[in-house]
This record gives structure tokens, C-alpha cells and sequence, in this order.
């Protein structure tokens, strides 16, 4: 009996490790529980367009040099300063201070909730146009997200510059990238969380080029979710 009673505690122990969320989604989500988040994008103030109307203007008076200086500079944030912009410095500093207001705007409203899938892998089921995320699993074994195309290896972590699009955050990132004689896929999942906001965040983005370069599709999504129980969906049930 004494065996039997060890066995069985040995069962449970393990079942409850097995369940156990993979540190991924730690601080983010927690198992069956139903969370709230926004599809939105980030927008600037409007009265940024006067300087990137300057911008655009001196862009076509020597693109060879714009496509070289916007190549060499780091993607997703402004570009440094430079006389051959079309800005004068304080415009410039104009510019960064309008840039610094940008915020996110939600477009659609969707639940997500992480659950335990096939084997040990997990799923973050998403309602309306997130849905396309629920056909990624995360397997925890080798730290990869498997989609209908394949494995989505992990890349380095994410430590995102404040002025990039985003702002201030950090996170993980998986990819997927493969070409074929019908063309090329490419898939990035993206998981975080700000580092000043207590907001989570989601990217996604997949897309299948022709051969030739066109765009066959290109789909992507920014899903924000406040953190902890302010961002779970409450049971109306509950008393």
C-alpha cells in the first residue's frame, strides 16, 4: 500500500509539473484564463505629416542617397538627423517630440487564452481576426512555435529601442522562412511586454511572395492586452 500511495503521489507530482506554463508565457497569460486584447496599430499626431512631407521632398532630389542613409539606419525608428533631410535641427526636434506622442489605436477587439494542446505543446486560441495565431502550437521540449508551414525557430531576444514604433519593449521572437521553386514563406511570432506600460504585447506576421517577388499574401497583426486580472475577461457568473 505504502508503494501503491508513493506511486500515485508520483502521478500526480508529475501531471502537475507537465502542466506546468512554459516560462514563455509566464507574466503573460495564465492556463484557460480568458484575456481581452486590442488588434490596433501605432499612429503619430497628425501634425507629423508636415515634416514628413519635407522629408519626401528632399528624398526626391537624391534618392540614391536616401535609399543608402534610410539602409544604413536602424529599421522601425526615426531616422537620425541629417542637414540633407530637409529639416532644420529644431524641426528635427520637432519632429522627435510629435514622434514621442504616438499611440496605439484599436481597431478590433478579440480573447485570447493559452491552453494546453496536443502532447505537451500549448496554443493561445484567439476569437475574430486573431485567429490565424491558433494554428500555432509552442512546444516547450525545443522552444519552437509549429505552424501549418513548419517550425518557427526561436531568434534572439527582443530589447526594442524607445523610439522604435512600438516604444519600450521586450520580449522573444520565433521565425519561419523558407523558399521553394513557387516562391518564398516567411512567419515571425513575437511575444512581450512593455517595459514602462503594464501592457502586453503580440506580433504577427506571415507572408508568401511569387518567385517574382509579388505579394501571394501578407498578413499582420499587433495585439495589445493589459497585464494580470485587469485584462481578464471576469466570469459574469461569478459571484
Amino acid at each position: 500500500m505504502r508503494f501503491l500511495s508513493l506511486s500515485i503521489l508520483c502521478l500526480i507530482l508529475s501531471a502537475r509539473i507537465s502542466a506546468e506554463v512554459p516560462e514563455v508565457f509566464k507574466g503573460l497569460f495564465e492556463e484557460g484564463k480568458a484575456v481581452r486584447a486590442s488588434i490596433g496599430f501605432v499612429v503619430p499626431p497628425p501634425e507629423i505629416e508636415k515634416f514628413i512631407g519635407k522629408v519626401e521632398a528632399a528624398a526626391k532630389k537624391d534618392p540614391k542617397w536616401f535609399r543608402e542613409y534610410t539602409e544604413a539606419a536602424e529599421p522601425g525608428t526615426p531616422l537620425p538627423y541629417h542637414e540633407k533631410l530637409g529639416l532644420t535641427q529644431e524641426e528635427y526636434d520637432d519632429y522627435l517630440a510629435m514622434w514621442a506622442k504616438r499611440d496605439f489605436k484599436s481597431s478590433a477587439e478579440v480573447v485570447l487564452m493559452l491552453r494546453k494542446s496536443f502532447g505537451e505543446t500549448w496554443t493561445l486560441t484567439a476569437t475574430g481576426d486573431a485567429s490565424v495565431i491558433s494554428t500555432l502550437r509552442y512546444d516547450p521540449a525545443d522552444d519552437t512555435f509549429r505552424s501549418p508551414n513548419g517550425a518557427l525557430k526561436r531568434l534572439e531576444d527582443i530589447s526594442a529601442d524607445p523610439l522604435s514604433i512600438l516604444g519600450d519593449w521586450s520580449g522573444k521572437e520565433w521565425r519561419f522562412e523558407e523558399e521553394t521553386g513557387l516562391g518564398k514563406t516567411k512567419e515571425n511570432i513575437a511575444l512581450g511586454k512593455y517595459d514602462d506600460k503594464p501592457f502586453g504585447l503580440i506580433v504577427y506576421r506571415v507572408q508568401e511572395l511569387s518567385t517574382e517577388g509579388s505579394r501571394l499574401m501578407d498578413k499582420s497583426l499587433c495585439l495589445r492586452f493589459a497585464l494580470g486580472k485587469a485584462g481578464q475577461v471576469q466570469d459574469p457568473s461569478a459571484p
